[in-house]
């Protein structure tokens, strides 16, 4: 009977280890788990900080060509402004009175398919 109840206990004590063994390794599971996600997340930021310095790099490229594209449209635009308007000051006068003589001078005739009849 002590051999029996010795070999009761020994399997009482090899499950009492065994479940001690599992709940280690569920222990070091759950730690590792939490490591992974860590270092996942971690990954995911040095990615995405990555590819937003690369955007922005772009954008920057990008978006200084067109300030100098709208820098130079502005200029032409600005010198076109002052072109015309030096042109209006210039010939204003000419065609006022161009215009004022057009009006002014008046011939009246006799229109062509008029009949005057009696």
């Amino acid at each position: 009977m002590t051999s029996q109840s010795q070999g009761i206990q020994q399997l009482l004590q090899a499950e009492k280890r065994a479940k001690d063994k599992l709940e280690e390794a569920k222990k070091r599971k759950g730690k590792r788990l939490k490591q992974a996600k860590e270092e996942a997340i971690a990954e995911i930021d040095r990615y995405r900080l990555q590819r937003e310095k690369e955007f922005r790099h772009k954008q920057t490229n990008v978006m200084g060509s067109h300030g100098n594209l709208s820098a130079k449209i502005e200029e032409q635009t600005t010198e076109t402004i002052g072109n015309l308007t030096s042109s209006y000051h210039k010939n204003m006068e000419s065609m006022m009175k161009k215009l004022l003589n057009t009006i002014y001078d008046i011939n009246p005739e006799i229109h062509p398919n008029f009949r005057y009849e009696v």
